[in-house]
């Protein structure tokens, strides 16, 4: 990314000194602006006076935890939010995502990942999102028609096969949750029903990925929690 488009600030909060350090050493290195705090309280302060653009929260805080401050951010913010967690929070993180989190990290993480993570949260809140026609590696996907080719053969899709990869296109790069995606595409009666996501984004995998290929390249699965399409 530019200096330009990296002129952005990034609110952190975690209460482990150690963290904030590496977190302001890692942003800072990219171009970003780092405001820190170390309590919900004072994250909710920091936010409310200056004009942030991203927060990275982590889950456990000394007065209350992430999920809080999650919810009492969405309140008034639309700002793109990364939640930190400790491995096997795996409840905590559907929490915190159907709480308002855009995605999470998990510690210890690599400082590239963590910026790799950031950088897509805020694509999704820039102008350039609207475009139709979204390219990854390969795949082409066409929002406006409805059609979809890999290495230029097109992809014959079910409705459904293409509804579910258009919210996963639309999002690319987040952390989507089994619920959020069967409500988007099939509704509210079905936000419970995990296995027909599951048959489907089989589905879609075998028409998507390329031939004798041993891994997924394009959605990607977080166990226990749901999906994201990946454009790297």
């Amino acid at each position: 990314m530019s200096a330009a488009a990296n002129s952005r600030r990034v609110l952190a909060v975690d209460d482990e000194p150690q963290i904030l350090r590496a977190l302001k050493a890692t942003l800072r290195g990219e171009g970003y602006e780092v405001l820190t705090a170390g309590t919900l309280e004072e994250g909710l302060d920091v936010a409310a006076v200056f004009p942030v653009d991203a927060a990275i929260v982590d889950l456990l805080l000394p007065d209350g935890d992430g999920v809080e401050l999650c919810s009492r951010l969405r309140e008034w913010s639309s700002m793109p939010i990364i939640v930190l967690s400790a491995v096997g929070e795996e409840q905590e993180k559907v929490r915190a995502l159907r709480s308002g989190a855009d995605d999470f990290v998990t510690k210890p993480f690599g400082p590239q990942e963590l910026v790799a993570r950031l950088e897509a949260v805020l694509r999704r809140t820039s102008p350039e999102q609207e475009e139709t026609v979204v390219t990854a590696r390969g795949l082409e996907v066409d929002l406006r028609a409805h059609t979809v080719r890999r290495d230029g053969s097109k992809v014959h899709l079910t409705p459904t096969e293409f509804d579910l990869l258009r919210v996963l296109v639309r999002n690319r790069g987040r952390l989507l949750t089994h619920r959020h995606l069967l409500t988007e595409v099939w509704g509210h009666q079905y936000a419970d029903d995990v296995t027909v996501l599951r048959g489907q984004i089989a589905n879609l995998r075998r028409k998507l990925e390329p031939p004798g290929t041993a891994r997924h390249h394009y959605v990607l699965t977080e166990p226990g929690i749901g999906y994201r399409f990946d454009p790297t």
